[in-house]
């Protein structure tokens, strides 16, 4: 297992209509390492301590959904995984547990609230047909429950009962 990439945007890039295209990307939205906050999110990310978002401040994907050529920028999720599994299980099919990932700075405990569904702007950042083909393999939306850092590279994963 490993995390493959990270993003902390501190700028929304989807916003209007997905026809009108998204917002340059800042740069050094891409990073090696970021920095959790317990009940708060990614720090410098656009979500960071935002209420409406808390819920959900922390998004993951697996490597394995996207198409050949994709990654966080198309898909604007923070955390890009590879070879998480769980038996038969994928990261999709986590909702209602904990996930604790640790990437050499101890673990950061994320309780995965609910699928992060694909809209129609995959459509336009992925590519025609994105949005269907990642039905129910768009990552999962999680609120951090510990503060830590995680770091692109080798991965240890686990998963607990959420306790919510």
């Amino acid at each position: 297992m490993e995390i493959v990439g990270l993003l902390a945007s501190p700028v929304h890039r989807f916003e209007g209509r997905p026809g009108d295209g998204p917002a340059p990307a800042p740069e050094g939205e891409l990073v090696r390492e970021i920095r959790v906050r317990g009940g708060m999110g990614i720090v410098g990310d656009r979500y960071f301590n935002h209420p409406a978002h808390r819920d959900a401040a922390i998004t993951v994907i697996a490597r394995e959904s996207l198409p050949d050529g994709a990654g966080l920028a198309q898909v604007r999720r923070n955390v890009l995984v590879a070879g998480l599994r769980f038996g038969d299980r994928g990261l999709d099919d986590l909702v209602g547990e904990v996930l604790v990932l640790d990437s050499g700075d101890g673990p950061v405990r994320l309780a995965v609230r609910r699928r992060a569904n694909p809209c129609a702007w995959m459509d336009v950042t992925v590519g025609p047909g994105a949005m269907k083909a990642l039905r129910g393999r768009g990552g999962v939306r999680c609120v951090p429950l510990n503060d830590g850092v995680l770091r692109v590279g080798p991965l240890v994963a686990a998963i607990e009962p959420s306790a919510v």
